[in-house]
């Protein structure tokens, strides 16, 4: 070995060492900060291995895609005649009226609602994201072509956000041709932002791309390029996309009018529906969160399309609380918590089935425990359905039709039988299995039954997305004039539930479909009846027409947690044909007459599964006392003091609660004490001699609130009233009014040593 490599190697291995046992060290460290080790670590081997750092080399192509200037060509030729029309059209007087019934002038053709909106104020009219003209979502700078009634709609809107973000799509589009040169497809918004699918052939879409694509998107936004619309033939639409296989299969496959709609910004042309935003300088704040591979339309037999979705705010304030809110639920990811605290798991043997610890099993039957004590005070009938039916129960239903790809099947006996995905046809079974009285209505009929549904392997999403799971399902067969006190009650029960846990909720009422089966006289009937019953609640609701199931209209319930995130849990549907399917039938008190139910479909929880996982990152892992499968863990000063926490826990577990004892006589105190507040134990009860001598526990919060010393009973006492309670807020309200008062004044020697390191090493 040469005197030159050996220096190199005296003084780098000992460095490399040195930092390799750190990286070990770091190691043990626990779950959360695996991540960044990994990062450091992978540093460390480019540093020392001469591994340089992987950049993208992805850069605006240069010329840009030869499509780009076939598609504008046309676009100008097409543009031409448009103007055309739009001179030739008559400009007559009209008449815009605004929400509150102020009528104002304007011309037809020619007036804007961009013009009424500057006309009021120029805030406003900066504030505007889209307006709505006679219920018609409508670009600003659009002419109105008739009298006219006018909403202008900003960001804070569902509506105003998912132009927003329909228009950002077009913005990232665009970069994607000039940086990819692939052929465009969808380019929807979501709930929270937005994507685009691109056919890049033989090609993927990298993280490390990001960068360059949002320093396109940035250009394009300072350029405040116009979203321009024009109305096409589809003859000329097919000239205008023939480049792009994929737009011209939705032309020729989806698109059944003479003429659609196309929107240009800069250099991108896109099929679309709109509306739009005015220009893209109005898009202040974005980011390129994520990207992934599909399937065109969700066909894997189909081509492999790259996806990149986004995020826009028309503020940078907005941005920076959003990706606040994606780090936080980070941290409270249900996967990440059910691992760290031995909740739940999952396995490749069993997919989109999960395995329940002990601990949350404790919490499952506890939400099932409580659902079953309100069914008792509200007159539900807890009912025991088969999980296995034969095929004809399915068709009898039309499930079979219309579902039978979600739906697990097996061969007995030469006779196709399925795992029940729903609980419904079997209770429809129920209530046919003999004549019933219109005395027995309205009967409530719920079950915990398992169901199974096939969901793709890809769509799996741990527990929001599951094959296995149960529902606080239940089916309340009524008379038409029953709908309403019966629909009161399930938004009295859904108020209730919703409550306890802390979600505030919006409601919508979803009214006759296009395609619906039954008469419009009952479909009238019913849907006066949900709206008596949504006025009485008193809580605000909106109309969402035409969205009601094609078996009768149904009030949607959008919860909210408190990452401020929307989901739909709860349902209450009306079912008109179901009955009439399974010909049930009931006997009223004239003669014996018979006539048909109606049934209506509710759930609170909806999937208990999907529940948990909203729960837990709701309650990042701090779940309430009454809910809690760690409510106390006992912990004494020394060793000889074990025997007296075990009889202190078995008195309290024997009382019905989650108690343990941590007896580690390796762990110093203070450090148990913290060790048990992280594990998210409600309450740490705290043993030492006093204690002993008394009789006593000294109690703290996981929050580190120190409570004092009580006695056994009292302990029990008020862990009672809080479970019975179903506070969220237990640890502050442990030491209420009634404590003992020879007991509750009392503080520990403990306490006044402040529980020192030194003083437990003493003891």
């Amino acid at each position: 070995m040469s005197n030159g490599l050996k220096s190199v190697t005296t003084v780098l291995i000992p460095h490399f060492r040195t930092i390799l046992y750190q990286f070990r060290h770091l190691q043990a460290r626990t779950f959360s900060a695996s991540v960044t080790v990994h990062k450091s670590w992978q540093k460390i081997q480019r540093k020392y291995m001469a591994e340089p750092d992987k950049k993208s080399t992805l850069t605006e192509l240069n010329p840009p895609p030869e499509y780009i200037d076939h598609r504008i060509k046309i676009w100008n030729e097409l543009k031409a005649k448009y103007q055309e029309h739009i001179a030739s059209q008559p400009q007559v007087d009209i008449t815009i009226t605004l929400p509150d019934g102020k009528a104002l002038p304007g011309k037809s053709w020619k007036t804007t609602p961009l013009e009424i909106a500057q006309g009021i104020s120029q805030g406003l009219a900066a504030a505007t994201v889209i307006s709505k003209v006679n219920g018609e979502l409508w670009d600003l700078e659009r002419p109105f072509e008739k009298d006219s009634t006018l909403q202008l709609i900003k960001f804070d809107d569902e509506q105003g956000k998912q132009v927003f973000w329909h228009s950002t799509a077009h913005i990232m589009g665009e970069a994607m041709e000039l940086c990819y040169g692939g052929c465009l497809c969808y380019g929807p918004p979501i709930e929270q932002g937005f994507y685009y699918d691109m056919y890049l052939e033989n090609r993927t879409v990298s993280g490390l791309d990001y960068e360059q694509i949002e320093k396109t998107m940035k250009r394009i936004v300072k350029e405040e390029q116009p979203f321009e619309r024009l109305e096409i033939s589809k003859e000329d639409l097919l000239r205008l996309f023939g480049y792009n296989p994929f737009k011209v299969r939705i032309l020729n496959e989806k698109v059944h009018t003479p003429t659609t709609t196309v929107y240009r910004c800069g250099p991108l042309i896109d099929l679309c529906r709109g509306p739009h935003i005015r220009h893209t300088g109005k898009v202040k704040a974005f980011a390129v969160t994520k990207n992934s591979s599909t399937y065109w339309e969700g066909d894997q037999t189909r081509e492999t399309l790259q996806r990149l979705y986004g995020i826009s705010f028309p503020e940078t304030k907005q941005l920076k609380e959003w990706k606040f809110l994606q780090e936080e639920a980070a941290k409270r990811n249900h996967r990440k918590i059910g691992l760290e605290q031995d909740l739940f798991f999952f396995h490749e043997l069993s997919p989109g089935s999960c395995f329940f610890y002990p601990k949350g099993a404790y919490i499952y039957n506890k939400l099932i425990e409580f659902l079953r004590g309100e069914y008792r005070k509200r007159g539900y009938q807890e009912v025991i359905s088969p999980n296995i039916f034969n095929s004809k129960l399915w068709k009898t239903s039309g499930h079979w039709d219309h579902y039978s790809e979600n739906i697990f099947k097996t061969e007995i006996e030469k006779e196709i039988f399925a795992l029940k995905p729903m609980n419904c046809p079997g209770h429809c079974v129920m209530f046919a299995s003999r004549l019933r009285s219109w005395r027995e209505l309205p009967l409530r009929m719920a079950d915990f039954g398992v169901l199974h549904r096939n969901e793709a392997s890809g769509a799996l999403s741990g527990l929001t997305r599951v094959r296995r799971f149960q529902q606080d399902d239940a089916h309340i067969f009524c008379t038409q004039s029953q709908i309403k006190d019966e629909i009161e009650g399930c938004l009295d029960f859904l108020k209730h539930v919703y409550g306890i846990f802390g979600f505030t909720f919006e409601l919508k009422l979803s009214t006759r479909p296009e395609s619906f089966l039954g008469e419009i006289e009952t479909w009238n009937r019913a849907e006066s009846q949900l709206e008596l019953a949504l006025n009485s609640f008193g809580y605000p609701w909106k109309v969402d027409p035409g969205d009601g199931a094609f078996y009768g209209p149904k009030i949607d319930i959008t919860i909210r947690d408190a990452l401020q995130r929307a989901h739909q849990c709860a349902t209450i549907q009306l079912d008109f044909q179901l009955p009439l399917r399974f010909q049930l039938q009931y006997q009223t008190d004239e003669q014996g007459e018979l006539q048909t139910p109606v049934i209506i479909h509710r759930a609170m929880l909806g999937s208990i599964e999907r529940m948990l996982a909203i729960l837990t990152e709701s309650f990042g892992g701090k779940w309430p006392f009454w809910l809690s499968p760690r409510q106390l863990a006992i912990v004494p000063i020394v060793p000889s003091l074990d025997t007296y926490a075990q009889e202190v826990r078995k008195k309290i577990w024997d009382a019905g609660f989650q108690v343990d004892c941590d007896l580690d006589s390796g762990t110093t105190l203070n450090k148990k004490i913290r060790q048990n507040q992280l594990a998210q134990y409600n309450f740490i009860g705290v043993v030492g001699q006093q204690e002993q001598t008394n009789g006593t526990i000294n109690i703290r919060t996981r929050d580190n609130k120190q409570h004092g010393e009580f006695s056994i009973d009292e302990v029990i006492k008020r862990f009672r009233e809080l479970a019975e309670s179903r506070t969220n807020h237990a640890e502050d309200e442990f030491a209420g009014s009634s404590v003992d008062s020879n007991v509750a004044g009392a503080t520990s020697k403990l306490e006044a040593s402040n529980l020192s390191e030194g003083h437990d090493e003493k003891q």
